[in-house]
């Protein structure tokens, strides 16, 4: 479909460089560079989902899915943003003890998974580049505030990305950067848990 309005831009600037002179085709080129900036624009909208959108497209996502939708979270996941998403895998969840994940399911446990889940979220746009950044030039530890109101320590070990929650727990970011119309997510090896 991009294709298709490239084409049709690169086709009605050819009709004009042809019928018009010399300022009339610098206006044109002018129009075309704009209308194409502004197609590119419209196109990477539509294609590039909220963090929802991207969650609920990966399979490795489907417990967190479950989650964030039994919680109530899906609706401001999807908004404006920007945010920083620490996304436990299926396999994170899995390390949990038994019935953990069934119990926070459960209506009763609605404000503890909500916690869980908003300790995973940062307010902001934070690229792997940028974290690394940030922990390198604040002596190996860069301190984030969640959604929730805690905080998670990262730091670097052999390259990697580590978190280190309120309880002392760790977790690898195991995939990083990916891209979201309203944020980014790293994906995440182990749930890390607030006070």
């Amino acid at each position: 479909m991009k294709t298709i309005k490239t084409l049709s831009v690169l086709a009605l600037t050819a009709v004009l460089f042809t019928a018009c002179g010399e300022k009339k085709k610098e206006k044109a080129e002018e129009v075309m560079e704009e209308t194409a900036e502004a197609v590119t624009e419209v196109v990477e909208e539509q294609t590039t989902p909220n963090i929802v959108g991207v969650a609920v497209g990966n399979e490795n996502f489907s417990t967190l899915v479950t989650a964030v939708t039994t919680a109530g979270l899906a609706e401001t996941l999807s908004g404006d943003g920007p945010f920083t998403v620490f996304a436990p895998t299926n396999d994170a969840f899995a390390k949990l003890p038994e019935g953990t994940v069934a119990s926070l399911l459960e209506p009763a446990s609605k404000d503890a998974l909500t916690g869980i889940l908003t300790y995973h979220v940062v307010a902001g746009k934070y690229e792997a580049a940028a974290v690394i950044e940030a922990i390198n030039a604040n002596n190996g530890t860069f301190t984030v505030s969640t959604v929730q109101g805690g905080t998670i320590d990262l730091s670097l070990n052999d390259g990697k990305v580590m978190l280190t929650d309120a309880k002392g727990g760790t977790s690898t970011v195991i995939m990083a950067d990916v891209a979201a119309s309203n944020g980014v997510i790293h994906a995440i090896d182990t749930v890390v848990m607030p006070e």
